[in-house]
């Protein structure tokens, strides 16, 4: 999966398996979200979006199964 960094306010970095149809977010706050069975057409719509959040809120948000991994900071335990 390649992670690209994108210029969004509620996103830093996205990245895509097409094989295995899964969708890879890193928000603002470092939480990275991995969504499951995401057809690569939703993510071409992400990667074009002029508005990553609203793209993410209309397409993505509730509409997938996910899992996330907390932020690295809280796990190392800054702020």
């Amino acid at each position: 999966m390649n992670i690209m960094s994108v210029e969004s306010t509620t996103l830093l970095a996205m990245g895509y398996d097409e094989t295995r149809e899964i969708l890879q977010l890193e928000f603002r706050s470092h939480s990275v979200y991995r969504y499951f069975e995401v057809p690569v057409s939703v993510y071409e719509g992400l990667v074009a979006a002029s508005s990553k959040g609203r793209c993410f809120n209309g397409m993505i948000r509730g509409r997938f199964p996910y899992s996330v991994e907390p932020d690295e900071a809280g796990r190392r335990g800054e702020s």
